[in-house]
Formats: C-alpha cells, sequence, structure tokens
C-alpha cells in the first residue's frame, strides 16, 4: 500500500484545532490540489471561499450550529456551486446561455465538480498532517451565509471545511462493509441479504461506540439514519436554489 492510499484510508474527521493558523503555501497547495480534481467537460463550475476575518468565521459557526471548530481552526474554507462566471463570459462571448446555466444538468455538473474538488483539498491536507472537518451546518441558513460571503446570483455555498493542525488524535468511524456499496455489473437487489449486511454493520458500529464511550452509547447505524432522516431539516433549499437562478429547467 502507498502513502496516498494509507492517507485516505486514515481519513478522520477532526473536530478541535490547535492555535495555529495556515501559512500562504499550505493554502495555495491544499487550492492548487482542489483544482487539479476532474472537472466535467472543463466547466470548472466551483468557487472556493477562504475565510479568514473572525467575525465571519464566528457567525459561520453560530450558522453552522454553534460548532466551535468552524470558529477555531487553522484555516476556513467555503466551497461553493458557481456558475456565475458562466453567466459573465455569456456576456463576454455575447451569447444566451441562460437555459444551459439554469438546467438541472448543469446545477448537477456544479456539485459534483465542487466535491471533487473539496475531496482533493482534503487528501491534500491530510497529506501535509493537517485535519479536517466537513462543515454541512452552513445549510442550516444559506441566505445568511450569502450575506457574509457576499456571493451572487448563480452561485450557492455548499459546505464548509475546517482545517487545521489536530489538536488530539481521534477515532477512525467504521463504515459500510465494501460489498454492501460495491456491486458489479447491475444493483444488489436481494433484500434478505442486504438486510443481512445491514445488521452486520450496526454490530460493528454499536461496538464502535460502546467502546468510545465506555458503553454510554451502542448506537446502531441504521437506528442512527432513522432518526436522523426522520427530522424535516433544511426543507427550503428548492426554494433557495430555484432563487438563485438554478436548477429551473
Amino acid at each position: 500500500m502507498n502513502q496516498v492510499i494509507e492517507t485516505i484510508l486514515n481519513h478522520r474527521s477532526v473536530r478541535s484545532f490547535r492555535d495555529q493558523t495556515l501559512d500562504r503555501e499550505q493554502i495555495e497547495a491544499i487550492v492548487k490540489s482542489a483544482q487539479a480534481a476532474s472537472t466535467s467537460s472543463f466547466v470548472q463550475a466551483y468557487s472556493i471561499i477562504g475565510v479568514t476575518d473572525q467575525e465571519n468565521k464566528d457567525r459561520l459557526s453560530e450558522i453552522a450550529g454553534n460548532q466551535a471548530y468552524v470558529a477555531a481552526n487553522g484555516h476556513f474554507f467555503v466551497f461553493c456551486a458557481d456558475l456565475h462566471r458562466h453567466k459573465v463570459l455569456a456576456e463576454m462571448e455575447n451569447v444566451d446561455l441562460n437555459d444551459s446555466i439554469e438546467s438541472t444538468e448543469k446545477f448537477m455538473v456544479a456539485l459534483i465538480d465542487a466535491a471533487l474538488a473539496a475531496q482533493n483539498a482534503a487528501i491534500a491536507a491530510e497529506s501535509m498532517g493537517l485535519g479536517i472537518c466537513y462543515i454541512g451546518g452552513i445549510r442550516n441558513d444559506l441566505e445568511a451565509v450569502k450575506e457574509v460571503l457576499k456571493t451572487p446570483e448563480h452561485v450557492i455555498p455548499l459546505f464548509g471545511m475546517a482545517v487545521g493542525y489536530p489538536d488530539k488524535e481521534t477515532d477512525l468511524k467504521p463504515r459500510l462493509a465494501m460489498e454492501h456499496v460495491y456491486m458489479e455489473n447491475e444493483y444488489q437487489q436481494d433484500q434478505s441479504l442486504f438486510e443481512k449486511q445491514l445488521q452486520d454493520y450496526n454490530e460493528t458500529t454499536s461496538q464502535y461506540y460502546r467502546e468510545r464511550t465506555g458503553g454510554k452509547r451502542e448506537d446502531t447505524w441504521t437506528g442512527q439514519m432513522a432518526k436522523m432522516l426522520g427530522r424535516k431539516s433544511r426543507m427550503y433549499m428548492k426554494e433557495f436554489v430555484e432563487k438563485q437562478n438554478l436548477k429551473k429547467k
């Protein structure tokens, strides 16, 4: 196994960082690594906003549910789906691209491009001995995030990424078994096998939480997901996306 794969397989979310900012060379390396990710048809439909102003970080932390590590980290990145520059280039080229820019397909391209770029950034950061944590909580109130970051039409802040020097070692959380997520030639639809795999994973996750909490938690994965998905959250998203003139067609 090579060092790149070891870095990837050793990923864990870090939520406590030392009081040490990233230097410019580190930030540039992370952003350039993000830019090296694959992008659909060279569209490059994303932007990355580095938040260094402490008041803005504090506000984003509040929006994200008062997650302290949004405010206290080495650097905070926000990854955005971005088709604004394509609106600008349409004006430069004197063409009407609204139907394409506002289509569901290009919205998906922007989401995928941003996610690919972010994962490259994460791996780059972790390869330098840094820790990262994705922050989906900024989607709790994207109107407020939009105000903080001053994002224009055709741009949607998707998630943040807190990066920094880990303050303490965190546990490696077990993932679903490979055979549950990797299938060959067709989707596996044997319900009994599906349930058996999930039961096995429930045992794994329960053991993980027992060891991590000294027996105070025994959560199963299916139980966690049923509870989480049973709570309606961020139901304003469709309206917000359309208000940004995206995913309208």
